[in-house]
């Protein structure tokens, strides 16, 4: 089963619809509300929708991108923009079909007025406290509210007034007739529309009455002519609901509202409420904060969005709610990157070595090393080699043990892409601390076996001094120690991870990356995978890289 279509319950549906001759091609869409930044979880509604779409070219099938823009108290042209960058950053393309609830507010007026007129809804003048205790619960049925028999005509004009401005904020709102003793609570006659005097973003103070989400959803759907309406499990109890609007109200077509599991992942939280409170309380930098799962920290971050489709295509399908370890995220963010990002080489502690047998103090060697040693032709860079170069301290051991490798004491190392070195001394300060290390290289032993008597079994990564450039490096963990935050003791803020972000200022890095744009993705060898931050980056003035992933799951 190819990465295309990957089969699911879903797919067996809409498969059986077209071949049954009940839909002659296939249109589906996706819905965000624009109240905050969209994040993983929408990556993976994202995928399936547009994927189904795609998967159907053959038919023209399509798949809408539609704001639910109904509660201007809480949406913003700052995330609309957002969400179509990130839609788009993850490679899908909505073509004509960008849709705003919004512009359909005449048409949900309509259906409205249309249910009073059938005896179907009714202006209620109790408060949203009184209308609550009124519901009842999974045990008791809900009581009818004393405005709930007026007349057709009264409710008409009620709702034309409210429509008018007339009325504030909480004093009435449009409730849909149905049942008060359905052991749905949905179903117990639901809020249908509500006042709120706020401008809209889309359409200013054209409006004060807002429908919500449940009563405008499949009137949207209906009016797009939506074939396959897929939203996740939490709507599943709302789907009576949704069908009897659609049964109820003058529309064009009848969709049909179909459920997955949604995507939850481990170590972070996917609400957009406690993720707006991170941004609010400024316990991060911002919606694209590195550490958050939303997808325009994960693009700063340096994720790349084939990566991010590869990991909800291998998630897949499911009407069984789990949650997804981070580590799989990560694999697959390991996996692209290993397959097309170019190395570079870079020290994030840096201890100095003196080559004491080098010709002279000006004299330079360039040395040949590859770009991407696992992608064909990616080429070779040259890397200027001196007398004096900066390896990593771990790198070094005074009284190294049994299975290190790497240099000591008499003890040999090659350098990557240049010559086998060995150790013959080195400094301390005051402290203890080693500050200088002093080698000799043996001639001619690049890209050769080291000579009889020397034992070499490992390469190190290195920066000349003399060519080097400084970097600040911000090292991005876990936003969250524990697995699931939504659970914690005492709240989510509880089990901050206080070591998410460590910051290096004295990195050093090899000459070619003093220009890389920014954005860039590249694997500092043996270190891990690095991305020019997108905002904080000056290519030849202040580079300031993000670490994307480590080379290896630390968190095994």
């Amino acid at each position: 089963m190819s990465k295309e279509n990957k089969a699911d319950f879903i797919r067996e549906i809409i498969a059986k619809d077209l071949a049954s001759g009940k839909h002659k091609t296939i249109i589906t869409r996706f819905p965000p509300e624009p109240n905050g930044y969209l994040h993983i979880g929408h990556a993976k509604a994202i995928c399936f929708n547009f994927g189904i779409a795609q998967e159907n070219q053959a038919i023209s099938a399509r798949c809408h991108l539609r704001f639910d823009d109904t509660n201007p108290a809480k949406e913003e042209v700052e995330y609309v923009e957002s969400i179509k960058k990130d839609v788009s950053w993850l490679g899908f393309d909505w073509g004509d079909h960008l849709y705003y609830a919004s512009n359909y507010f005449d048409f949900f007026y309509d259906c409205a007025t249309h249910l009073i007129k059938e005896g179907k809804a009714y202006v209620d003048e109790q408060t949203l406290e009184e209308i609550r205790k009124t519901r009842g619960d999974v045990t008791t049925p809900g009581t009818h509210s004393p405005f709930r028999d007026r007349p057709a005509e009264e409710s008409l004009e009620l709702f034309s007034r409210m429509k008018a401005g007339e009325f504030e904020n909480g004093t009435m709102v449009l409730r849909a007739k149905i049942d008060m003793s359905s052991s749905n609570m949905n179903m117990r006659d639901p809020v249908i529309y509500r006042i709120v005097n706020t401008p809209h973003h889309n359409t200013g103070d054209a409006w004060c009455i807002y429908p919500m989400y449940d009563f405008a959803h499949p009137l949207e759907d209906a009016l797009e002519h939506v074939t396959h309406s897929l939203c996740t499990l939490e709507f599943e109890n709302h789907r009576p609901l949704y069908d009897w609007t659609i049964q109820h109200c003058p529309v064009p077509a009848a969709p049909r509202q179909i459920e997955f599991s949604r995507l939850n992942l481990s170590y972070t939280v996917m609400s957009k409420r406690k993720l707006l409170q991170l941004v609010e309380e400024n316990i991060v930098s911002g919606w694209d904060d590195p550490r958050l799962p939303t997808l325009s920290g994960m693009r700063r971050r340096g994720y790349q969005p084939a990566a991010i489709r590869n990991f909800c295509h291998r998630v897949g399908i499911t009407k069984v709610n789990s949650v997804t370890d981070m580590s799989i995220l990560e694999a697959e963010i390991r996996n692209e990157l290993n397959k097309n990002s170019e190395r570079r080489m870079g020290v994030l502690d840096p201890l100095k070595v003196i080559i004491t047998n080098w010709p002279s103090e000006d004299h330079t060697e360039m040395v040949t090393v590859p770009n991407n040693p696992a992608k064909e032709d990616t080429g070779t860079r040259e890397v200027s080699l001196g007398k004096e170069i900066f390896i990593e301290r771990d790198d070094f051991m005074e009284e190294p043990p049994k299975k290190f490798f790497r240099l000591g004491p008499d003890r040999s190392v090659r350098l990557r892409g240049g010559y086998i070195i060995t150790c013959t001394g080195y400094e301390k300060n005051d402290t203890g601390e080693i500050t200088e290390v002093h080698c000799e290289f043996i001639p001619d032993t690049i890209g050769q076996d080291a000579p009889e008597g020397i034992k070499c079994r490992a390469a190190i990564h290195w920066v000349d001094i003399a060519s080097s450039v400084n970097a600040e490096i911000r090292l991005y963990d876990r936003l969250f120690k524990e697995e699931n935050p939504d659970s914690a003791d005492g709240g989510f803020l509880t089990c901050l991870n206080d070591n998410s972000l460590s910051i290096i200022t004295n990195a050093k890095l090899e000459a070619s990356l003093a220009s890389c744009p920014q954005g860039t993705v590249y694997q500092f060898e043996r270190v891990g995978y690095f991305c020019a931050d997108s905002i904080d980056h000056l290519p030849g003035e202040k580079l300031i890289f993000n670490r994307t992933v480590a080379l290896k799951d630390s968190w095994k």
